[in-house]
């Protein structure tokens, strides 16, 4: 199963949910706005992709936070990645065997297709 992780009113979510509908790929949708990103989740995330990767610092709500001057560890941000989802990149696409952050059309017809 693909899950994507994400707020569909983003602009990129959609891309990426008009991407498996074309393609008939049938996916399971994690809303932000519902429910948070468990820490272990998201630390299993790291293992597989840099922490600096799945954290979009150059989004408002980065900048808001004041979060570049606080040098933040991994652990740090894993902490605001779960109580502030709004700081992911966007959208986390996760199956069995892939994990994809931000749309990216031709990376989705390799992974998927």
């Amino acid at each position: 199963m693909i899950r994507i992780y994400g707020i569909k009113s983003w602009s990129s979510v959609r891309k990426a949910l008009s991407f498996f509908k074309e393609n008939n790929l049938e996916i399971d949708f994690f809303d932000y706005k519902k429910e948070s990103v468990p820490s272990t989740l998201i630390t299993s995330w790291t293992k597989e992709i840099d922490i600096d990767i799945l954290l979009n610092s150059k989004g408002a709500k980065y900048r808001t936070l004041g979060l570049k001057e606080l040098n933040l560890d991994t652990e740090a941000k894993i902490q605001w990645l779960e109580k502030e989802p709004m700081l992911f990149k966007r959208p986390i696409v996760q199956s069995d065997d892939v994990l994809l952050v931000a749309f990216n059309e031709e990376a989705y017809k390799e992974a998927f297709l």
